[in-house]
């Protein structure tokens, strides 16, 4: 691997509607929005009004005008700075979609489903039941956005021919992994990916990073009227409300922060944190699948060395696509991308069987299915989105890495023992942004957004993508963070785990009811 962090949450969504028609998920599928009608909105947007600098005055004191666009929904379309340090330079747009309240309204509820590049824009008219639930429904405007770089939003655009993205995606890097050879080809890779993308972008490469967002989401929350912000954000988008936080205290209405990331930890600290967390998820589904019919394994430690020594074979020699059409070879890239992408809900632990069974044989196609669905690629070669280039854009402007060869080798010895399985996958991460045109802007530090309103913090004990140790870390730098634990597995935890979580959660958002500890789900 070429140290892909943080994956991204919102292509579970297309998963399921690849492969879990019938399941409790299947709410992705249907598209199902709400079933009551809801009391006629405006149409347009009254601002807060608020007083800002006489250069942003214009943005700040911009009225939306909201369009249906689907099922109940409504859409519009914001302008915001390009560079909030220039806000009279270039500006850029910022596409939004709700669903309004289906009861008595007390406001807006931003949702982020995080990435980062993930559409929340998507997110929301798509999915908006799997998103928040009924009780929400009714008592808030759901309001989907997609963030700058993102999507429907002035995007990161990275290449004019998805072939280009099929090879950055795909192909397989020559040579042994950790050598000076195959390092260097690597890093040649991923800079030609940036100066593609800031070929095609231009200079929004340089603002796509979290703290330019969370300005941008300040801005929303004045243009739709909202004195205070109440936001639920999902793993990445974690990151983005502490961020808000942070800025922005005084402006903190309802906070809900599921699957978070601790904004304290290094890059190397990501890397080894959530490496041990896919090696715990991966040996929670063979304890699970020894115990079942069909299941390829038979011994879970065995397994785990099976499972090693297959991602090391298919970095030297990569499988033939068992589609003859397709001259895709599946290397360790893909096999990396089909196989976590099932362990982030546990109700599709069983297509890793499938996986297995066939790559054993040999065969391909469950693999690339779950590969494309990872990077939202569609059978004729196009993809869904821009949220590869958005990641990696976002990511190489809010991580600092360490691209010293032998550092990296170092580490790439520590992560092999810290976690067998993925450890050696998610080595060699300074690649990444070692010759990004733009250097990190952010120091990793904690965030303790002093004088906020409370903000719960939920984690899930067998999250393998924001490892539970990251929930605990945030709620514990936030000066009024409270910690929601869900025992279980799987990615994220409200509106998909129990009613624990759900009503918590709920009876926060609603009443402003803060649990006085843990509840320990």
């Amino acid at each position: 691997m070429t140290g892909r962090r943080i994956p991204k949450r919102r292509t579970a969504r297309r998963l399921f509607g690849a492969l879990v028609a019938g399941s409790a998920l299947s709410l992705l599928l249907t598209g199902c929005l709400s079933m009551f009608q809801p009391p006629q909105p405006d149409t347009t947007s009254t601002p807060t009004g608020e007083q800002v600098d006489a250069d942003l005055q214009p943005f700040y004191s911009q009225i939306l005008v909201w369009a249906p666009c689907g099922d109940g929904m409504q859409c519009t379309t914001a302008t915001a700075p390009m560079n909030w340090a220039d806000p009279s330079a270039d500006s850029i747009e910022l596409a939004l979609v709700r669903q309004p309240a289906t009861g008595a309204k007390k406001g807006s509820l931003l949702v982020n489903p995080g990435g980062p590049g993930g559409s929340g824009y998507d997110f929301v008219l798509d999915s908006v039941d799997y998103a928040t639930s009924e009780r929400l429904q009714q008592n808030f405007d759901i309001v989907g956005f997609d963030p700058r770089g993102v999507g429907r939003s002035t995007p990161v655009t990275c290449y004019d021919d998805p072939a280009y993205l099929d090879g950055f995606n795909y192909d397989i890097v020559p040579g042994v992994p950790g050598t000076d050879e195959w390092i260097a080809k690597v890093e040649a890779l991923n800079k030609d990916f940036g100066e593609q993308c800031l070929k095609f972008t231009g200079p929004l490469l340089q603002y796509v990073d979290t703290v330019s967002a969370a300005r941008d989401l300040d801005l929303l929350r004045a243009v739709l009227g909202d004195d205070k912000l109440n936001y639920l954000g999902y793993s990445y988008g974690t990151f983005l409300g502490a961020t808000y936080a942070d800025l922005y205290p005084g402006k903190t209405g309802r906070l809900v922060l599921d699957g978070a990331l601790d904004p304290a930890t290094t890059d190397y600290e990501v890397t080894e944190t959530q490496a041990k967390g896919f090696d715990s998820a991966l040996r929670a589904y063979l304890t699970d699948c020894v115990q079942r019919d069909g299941c390829p394994f038979r011994d879970v430690d065995h397994a785990m060395t099976q499972i090693a020594s297959l991602f090391d074979s298919l970095a030297v020699s990569p499988l033939p696509n068992s589609d003859p059409g397709d001259d895709r070879q599946l290397g360790v890239n893909a096999m990396f991308a089909a196989t976590i992408l099932p362990l982030y809900n546990q109700d599709n632990w069983p297509y890793l069987d499938q996986l297995f069974d066939e790559v054993s044989k040999g065969e391909t196609q469950t693999a690339f299915l779950l590969a494309d669905s990872y990077n939202e690629r569609n059978a004729d070669g196009t993809y869904d989105s821009n949220s590869t280039e958005a990641f990696l854009s976002i990511n190489c402007l809010d991580y600092e890495g360490d691209s010293d060869v032998a550092t990296m080798r170092a580490e790439a010895v520590k992560l092999a023992a810290a976690a067998p399985v993925f450890g050696p996958r998610m080595a060699y991460g300074g690649t990444t942004c070692a010759q990004w045109p733009f250097p990190p802007s952010r120091v990793r530090d904690p965030i303790t957004a002093a004088g906020s309103a409370d903000i719960l913090v939920v984690g899930t004990t067998n999250d393998p993508a924001t490892p539970y140790v990251w929930a605990k870390a945030l709620a514990d730098e936030l000066e009024n963070g409270h910690l929601v634990t869900f025992t279980g597995e799987g990615h994220t935890a409200y509106n998909k785990s129990n009613s624990c979580v759900d009503n918590t959660v709920d009876d926060y958002f609603i009443d402003g009811t803060v649990p006085a500890k843990d509840p320990d789900c």
